[in-house]
């Protein structure tokens, strides 16, 4: 007796078993619990209770019935676990806040967004809704395989024929064993115009669609809570990759209440955000006091939406407390997308179009086979009719023939013989009743025939054609679309770390000011009005005492402004990292934004909108000299700045220009001399070099400007007491570089010395600024041309004190407006206001 009790004991190695049977375990939780099928994008126990619920017949048009029926019919007849699992999915699927498309239709209590689990399942009763009777369309004509039950008592769908792309509609989660399934709900709209692109770009013969087509018409999930997604970046990655991070944000407003108090009132949450647990959590900030400012928290959520109010102190800015709020609670969110489904019951992370193709394949076979099972049963129907029609066309000889008989099977046989039928038609004969030998009732029978006869073409060509096949799917998923999309709920917006800041800046043309002391800041183009000469101009800026604007230039927000400094350094900054302030502000102090050396300051400042091959610098400097260096030279500029020229102790820089080799340079000196030279004649040099003499100055003379004959028709010459001038450029010969050069202005006790020359057309304007920050801007047009030798006329009204200390030129149609000009209507229209309010001001 011990030995056969010993015979039963058998030895086994533990390890071994315990990885064949977690394998097992890991396999079926993969394949048969946790992970939605691609194609129709549910889970088995999902796909259950929605068959479950079409066998009891309980569609949207009947009573609802008790959810503890239908769950124990999923669990008796296909899903052998526990009645908890199943209730569970069911009530998922009826949650207007967790499902997009809900795929039931629940009546009682089935929970909340603030966590409240569902009433018993002997409470709440249920039934399909409208659109998961799409999910089962057809699931009677052979469109999808059946397999045994767990007991193999009954048969249960593998697969559902899901008539709308339920995967992405209404996404999915889920976590197997060593993976795990997070794919966000869609906008049933976007998503099947996405399945009708690929169907016309298939149906037209093109090239595959690409991704960047797809994501133009899928923009990105659609939560059913609403909320907005930041930025498209993490949408993106996950719909080319299959993984992903999305960054969801609440909506919330700030109002302002009595007593000058503000309240942030948030309306839409996160998806799957648990709200009760949101109130709780911000209430714990406050009482632990790493949020300050929070006086009263309330939820005053209702039937008409979600309404959460955070009221604020006084004295606490609203948008600082919100973005503390965004950091430390769930009203900030991060969805991680994992894009993986079976596919032919393997897990496979995918891409969207992947998943949109496996989608459409599936959609071709349930379409294929329902068109073979409705061409069988039209074939099937037409046979009979064939028989029925010859028996009427013979009446006589088949009553003759059934009368005759003894029995039925005789008098089929006859029949079968005589008239060439197969058995269906004539027991379809034997059958027939006595009214069918009315006229009508054989008219029917004939145009029953012609319209089956058509059908069965039909049939026949879409069986034979995939493009008609494609067309048939596009049909009806279109009609899907249209009866049950809806618009977007999650809205997509900016995010600070999803772009760069430059992309946010509009390209505009801006005003940059540098004072004698070095005070720098950035103005929009339109601050000062044209005025006609002669005027007093507008108030420019608030300057210090013996402080005054020294450099006054146009450039765009998107191009680089390179700074040269008296050690001969060059700095760079592009447009829009120069601080904006206001017309009458100081603004910056340089050494602020750059990092320059003790005792460095600017001297000139230039825009360059790109560094291309064949470009040049030239520089002059206050002594004469100049330098032509390639403009590669320059193109990477360090935060710590970069040499740019060898200068002599009592030297200084005042000018730099971009030039192509092709031009005259003409230098202008404060007593009124100046000189035209070929830029050829100066060689190009190093980065680093002294550079040439470029004119021979006399006695305390200096280099005040540098211009190139490109840049106009005529030279236009300011004196320090505000007298001007232009004079055509031929007037001023060509000649080597280092001579004295010519006369171009006279210089009296009127006028002063001259302080600037610009090269200048008649459409253009200039802006002309003293030394307490007076700004008048006036077209060229209306300034006297006038010969070398001459003094002009007045351009400015200086007080006694008062002198001019720059002019500027403004390049109204600068390249970057052309390329913009939209841009430049959005000027427009604001030009009216601006100058309403520099008129007012003008009056002052």
């Amino acid at each position: 007796m011990e030995d056969n009790i010993f015979d039963k004991v058998h030895e086994v190695d533990m390890k071994k078993t315990m990885e064949e049977f977690y394998i097992d375990y890991a396999m079926s939780v993969i394949a048969s619990r946790a992970l939605p099928d691609v194609r129709d994008g549910l889970k088995p126990v999902q796909r259950r209770i929605l068959y479950s619920m079409i066998e009891l017949n309980n569609g949207p048009d009947k009573p609802h019935r008790k959810c503890a029926r239908i769950v124990g019919d999923t669990m008796g007849k296909y899903h052998p676990h526990g009645d908890s699992s199943i209730y569970g999915a069911l009530v998922n699927m009826a949650q207007d806040w967790s499902t997009r498309y809900i795929l039931v239709d629940g009546h009682g209590n089935f929970g909340s967004v603030d966590g409240d689990g569902a009433a018993a399942m002997r409470y709440t009763e249920a039934r399909l809704s409208k659109i998961s009777m799409e999910m089962t369309a057809d699931i009677n004509k052979d469109t999808v395989d059946f397999a045994p039950n767990f007991d193999e008592t009954e048969k249960e769908p593998t697969i559902l024929p899901s008539r709308f792309p339920n995967l992405l509609v209404n996404g999915t989660s889920g976590i197997a064993v060593g993976m795990a399934t997070n794919i966000p709900p869609h906008n049933l709209r976007e998503v099947i115009g996405a399945v009708v692109k690929i169907i016309d770009d298939q149906i037209e013969d093109k090239d595959e669609t690409t991704i960047e087509e797809i994501m133009e018409i899928i923009k990105g999930p659609d939560f059913p809570t609403g909320a907005t997604i930041l930025g498209t970046r993490g949408i993106e990655e996950a719909y080319r990759t299959g993984r992903g991070k999305i960054r969801v944000r609440a909506v919330s407003n700030i109002e302002p209440m009595q007593n000058g108090k503000h309240r942030i009132v948030v309306t839409e949450l996160p998806y799957m955000v648990n709200k009760a647990r949101l109130i709780e959590k911000i209430a714990e900030l406050v009482r632990d006091k790493k949020i300050d400012g929070i006086t009263d928290l309330s939820d005053q959520s209702s039937r008409e939406g979600m309404r959460v109010c955070i009221e604020l102190r006084r004295d606490v800015n609203p948008n600082v407390v919100l973005n503390q709020l965004y950091k430390h609670t769930q009203l900030q969110d991060t969805f991680g997308v994992i894009m993986l489904a079976l596919v032919n019951n393997e897990p496979k992370v995918m891409s969207l179009l992947e998943i949109l193709n496996h989608y459409l394949k599936h959609q071709e076979d349930v379409v294929t086979r329902r068109t073979k099972y409705e061409l069988n049963k039209a074939e099937e129907r037409a046979h009979i009719l064939e028989g029925l029609l010859i028996a009427l066309d013979n009446i006589d000889e088949v009553i003759k023939i059934i009368r005759g008989s003894k029995t039925v099977q005789i008098a089929k046989a006859e029949l079968m013989s005589r008239f060439n039928l197969s058995d269906a038609q004539s027991q379809a004969i034997v059958d027939m009743r006595l009214r069918a030998l009315t006229g009508l009732e054989r008219e029917k029978l004939e145009t029953e025939y012609a319209e089956l006869e058509k059908k069965i073409a039909e049939y026949k060509a879409i069986l034979a054609d995939r493009k008609l096949l494609l067309g048939v799917i596009k049909k009806e998923i279109l009609v899907i679309s249209e009866k049950y999309g809806d618009d977007r709920r999650t809205a997509i917006g900016f995010d600070e770390y999803d772009i760069s800041t430059e992309d946010l800046i509009p390209r505009e043309d801006v005003v940059i000011t540098m004072t004698k002391m070095g005070y720098i800041k950035r103005m929009s183009n339109d601050t000062f009005k044209s005025q006609n000469r002669g005027g007093k101009g507008i108030k420019g800026m608030q300057t210090l005492d013996e402080d005054y604007v020294e450099e006054l230039f146009m450039t765009n927000t998107h191009q680089y402004i390179m700074f040269f400094t008296n050690t001969g350094r060059c700095y760079r900054l592009k447009g829009y990292e120069i601080p904006e302030a206001g017309r009458t502000s100081r603004g910056t102090a340089i050494i602020n934004i750059l990092q320059l050396q003790p005792d460095e300051k600017i001297t000139a400042m230039i825009p360059i909108k790109e560094f291309k091959e064949g470009d040049y610098l030239f520089m002059a400097t206050k002594k004469g000299l100049v330098k032509k260096t390639p403009i590669l030279d320059y193109a990477n500029v360090r935060k710590t700045g970069l040499a740019a020229i060898t200068l002599r102790e009592d030297d200084e820089l005042i000018e730099v220009k971009i030039t192509d080799d092709e031009r005259d340079v003409i230098l202008v000196t404060q007593y009124g001399q100046c000189i035209r030279f070929h830029e050829s004649d100066v060689r190009s040099t190093g980065r680093t070099s002294m550079g040439v003499r470029g004119m021979n100055l006399s006695d305390r003379d200096e280099v005040v400007a540098m211009q190139l004959d490109a840049q106009g028709e005529e030279l236009l010459i300011v004196s320090e007491k505000g007298m001007g001038k232009r004079t055509r450029m031929e007037e001023f010969t060509a000649q080597n570089r280092g001579g004295k050069g010519v006369k171009c202005y006279k210089i009296t006790e009127k006028t002063g010395n001259v302080v600037g020359a610009k090269a200048v057309g008649p459409d253009d304007e200039i802006m002309i600024i003293n030394t307490d920050g007076i700004v008048i801007r006036m077209e060229c047009a209306g300034i006297s041309v006038l010969g070398r030798i001459t003094s002009g006329v007045k351009l400015i009204n200086l007080k006694e004190h008062e002198e001019v200390a720059s002019i500027a030129k403004v390049r109204r149609a600068s390249g970057e407006l052309e390329e913009n000009a939209e841009e430049t209507a959005e000027e427009a229209n604001t030009e009216a206001t601006a100058e309403t309010v520099v008129e007012e001001q003008t009056e002052e």
